[in-house]
């Protein structure tokens, strides 16, 4: 499987459709780092970013967070030489708000649900650090399941009352059992069972670019594995917090999770 990017090929389809620029907390932007004769390294603090192109013009793309402040916001690049600052503008985003009822465990935990969702957070934490080489050859995802959109990234969600986090990925409607695919080629790197979560599978797709999968009735595959494009992975399920039969999908740039919806035709 070959994750590589052809040489002059990004230069040349700067424009296209994928991931679709959108520069809000939650969207992704391409910035211009200009000719260097070989490939630069571009850090959000210090976070790894996505660099493609040739020596002709290179380009970083930048996952912003959902927690981004609009403003000014800037990434430090070193291609020889003294490291220069390039600089963006995130503009303000009102995502809507969504209610909804689930099990009071799963909104006051218990300590024994705290402690264990504490271990899995910092795990998890380690996954979504992965940046591994080369990049994407393309960036046109395949939605990977069949079904109705029930809830879109963004939301900011209130459990039984309770204001939580905005919601990280895009939910998919499907009865349980729905096989779930790769949206594009990809590792596992990670699988298992979280408490808010559910039965969870994690894919590189490499360059900082993951999927996480949530809420499965069944996995499939196993940290280590290559899949393909549209290879099953997996079924959907309604397992850790939820209200019914649905795939959780999360997409991470740069560890910043960004709606799934900007990768899709």
């Amino acid at each position: 499987m070959s994750l590589g990017f052809p040489s002059g090929a990004w230069s040349a389809n700067v424009e296209q459709a994928w991931p679709r620029a959108l520069a809000v907390p939650g969207g992704v932007v391409r910035l211009d780092l200009g000719p260097a004769a070989e490939r630069p390294l571009a850090m959000a603090g210090d976070v790894p970013l996505m660099v493609l192109g040739d020596p002709i013009v290179w380009t970083a793309l930048v996952g912003i967070p959902l927690s981004a402040q609009p403003g000014q916001a800037s990434i430090q690049v070193h291609a020889g030489g003294s490291p220069r600052t390039v600089t963006y503008s995130i503009e303000p985003k009102r995502y809507s708000e969504q209610q909804l009822k689930v099990s009071p465990r799963t909104v006051d935990l218990s300590p024994e649900d705290l402690r264990r969702h504490e271990r899995e957070r910092a795990h998890q934490a380690k996954v979504i650090a992965t940046f591994s080489e080369p990049s994407p050859s393309t960036f046109q995802m395949q939605v990977p399941t069949p079904g109705r959109r029930s809830s879109s990234f963004g939301l900011r969600r209130v459990f039984n009352g309770q204001p939580r986090n905005p919601h990280s990925g895009m939910d998919i409607a499907a009865p349980t059992g729905t096989p779930v695919v790769s949206p594009l080629p990809a590792k596992v790197i990670d699988t298992g069972d979280y408490f808010f979560n559910g039965d969870t599978i994690w894919l590189d797709h490499g360059g900082g670019l993951l999927s996480m999968m949530c809420h499965l009735s069944r996995i499939d595959v196993k940290p280590g594995d290559t899949v393909a494009t549209g290879q099953r992975i997996g079924a959907v399920g309604a397992t850790g917090r939820v209200t019914g039969p649905h795939l959780h999908w999360s997409v991470s740039l740069n560890r910043a999770m960004v709606d799934p919806a900007l990768f899709l035709d």
